[in-house]
């Protein structure tokens, strides 16, 4: 059989809520304009590399029958 269970304290975390450090974040540094160049280039050539896997892949895309209405089977023509 279990005992009585003793209250859990939970003062510590009302405690943290309030709790206000002096202690600052060292300040971000700032981003260079080659590391920004940088980041645009790649950004562009992953956008440029989508858009070109979609535009050759376009004719796969299609639904509708490109030249199936031309080709026909022997057996459509009664030979």
């Amino acid at each position: 059989m279990s005992g009585p269970r003793e209250p859990v304290p939970f003062a510590f975390v009302a405690d943290a809520e309030r709790f206000r450090s002096n202690v600052a974040p060292p300040a971000r540094e700032r981003v260079s304009v080659g590391q920004l160049a940088g980041r645009w280039l790649l950004g562009l050539t992953v956008v440029a590399g989508l858009v070109g896997a979609l535009i050759i892949g376009m004719p796969s895309l299609s639904t509708g029958p490109s030249g199936a209405g031309q080709q026909q089977s022997q057996a459509a023509d009664g030979r």
